[in-house]
């Protein structure tokens, strides 16, 4: 017969599960995509979600020659995470139940920790919107930043998160402080180092964060930003193979051709002189210049990058579509200006829609042996629960699995602020 839970171990799991919904914190503020266990299981566990329509408008009461097809874009969103904690107690430790109880809030602990990780490494190391700071954190213009570069490329204006690392968090919450016309804003800020909601974001406190290392490429690095150079990007739903075979294609990345990738690394955030960020839906040069993400490298010349430029350079009705920047100076040599001159905390931000949490499930059998106890996060996320009794070494396994995803829907609606750069 299977083993059973008995009442206490019930309460147990149900307290472990509070305490990880308590500490789902990043993945609150990111959208939820539920799947359908079948069709992930036959799909490798990857499913494709559509990013938004952008839709061009005409001047004029003459449509004839503005009929143009829309091109729909999608990224991949997989189940890629599984994550378990595991215990062993003998039967002598079991006298104490309270140890069960220990192990599951540890348990518990580290798997929501996971979660969390996981959404912070997906915004930190693609978002594309670099807000580049001179000196430490020090209060509102650093936000302000954040928000600036948001509004001039035409990102809601709700749902927007930051979250920062501690000493960076701590220096923002010192100018606060400071400032005694914000009471009791500035006393909640002296007394608890909380700053909450500034300049349109809602702010987090990292106790971890990841850090990025200075851009060792150099300052000699160029790019053809000519017609010819072919280094402008056109967007497309699909693409053909030689056999026929039609896939979707990621419009996230670009490979691009530069003079050099020696020393060029993953993170790395740069500009291209002559190349300004533009208004998603107007299509407004921002003044500003476009800043892009190294996703790899992939030879000596050639790298990957996020997001594509989309110049529209060479007229095409999808490259029209979802035009993200102009080029205002083409050149075979545009140069490339590395924005990461000092190693750094990451301090990642994003509007809601950029990010998705997909949660997974096991199919666990109940009648193997086994005890079996699942349950749901408010986040979605499924926690089982499994407990085995060796008869043999009297000794009770126990094991806590979940499964979920995360996949940055669009890389131009998060980015990160790095602090004291030369």
């Amino acid at each position: 017969m299977a083993n059973q839970f008995s009442k206490e171990e019930r309460v147990a799991f149900e307290d472990v599960l509070e305490k990880f919904n308590d500490q789902l914190v990043l993945s609150r503020n990111v959208n939820k995509y539920n799947t359908d266990s079948v069709t992930m299981e036959r799909t490798n566990d990857t499913i494709w979600r559509p990013q938004p329509y952008i839709v061009q408008s005409y001047d004029g009461t003459d449509a004839t020659s503005n009929f143009n097809d829309q091109t729909q874009l999608s990224v991949p969103s997989t189940i890629g995470f599984a994550k378990h904690a595991t215990a062993i107690l003998t039967a002598t430790q079991l006298r104490d139940l309270l140890q069960e109880g220990r192990l599951g809030e540890a348990a518990a602990q580290k798997l929501a920790s996971d979660v969390n990780v996981a959404v912070m490494n997906v915004a930190a190391q693609q978002g594309t919107l670099v807000v580049k700071r001179t000196s430490a954190a020090s209060g509102f213009d650093d936000i302000a930043q954040a928000e600036a570069i948001m509004n001039e490329q035409g990102i809601q204006a709700f749902d927007r998160y930051m979250a920062l690392s501690t000493r960076d968090y701590n220096g923002m919450a010192s100018n606060l402080a400071g400032r005694q016309t914000l009471t009791p804003k500035a006393l909640t800020a002296y007394e608890k180092a909380y700053i909450g909601q500034l300049a349109s974001f809602d702010t987090y406190k990292l106790d971890y964060a990841n850090s990025l290392p200075a851009a060792a490429g150099g300052g000699a690095i160029t790019i053809n930003t000519l017609d010819a150079g072919n280094n402008h990007y056109t967007p497309k739903a699909t693409s053909t193979a030689a056999t026929g075979e039609v896939s979707n294609v990621d419009n996230r990345y670009q490979t691009v051709t530069v003079s050099s990738t020696t020393n060029v690394a993953a993170g790395d955030c740069f500009t291209i002189a002559g190349l300004n960020a533009v208004h998603h839906i107007t299509k407004g040069d921002t003044g500003q210049l476009k800043t892009f993400r190294v996703i790899s490298v992939t030879n000596g010349t050639t790298m990957v990058i996020s997001p594509p430029i989309i110049t529209n350079q060479v007229a095409n009705a999808a490259a029209a579509q979802y035009q993200n920047c102009k080029i205002n100076t083409k050149a075979s040599n545009s140069a490339i200006v590395w924005l990461n001159t000092v190693r750094a905390n990451v301090n990642p931000f994003w509007q809601k829609d950029s990010i998705e949490l997909l949660p997974g499930r096991y199919a666990v059998p109940t009648d193997a042996g086994a005890a079996v106890m699942r349950a749901t996060t408010d986040q979605g996320i499924e926690i089982v629960l499994q407990k085995q009794y060796d008869i043999d070494t009297m000794k009770t396994k126990y094991r806590w699995d979940t499964r979920f995803g995360v996949v940055m829907t669009q890389p131009q609606m998060a980015g990160i602020v790095l602090f004291s750069q030369s």
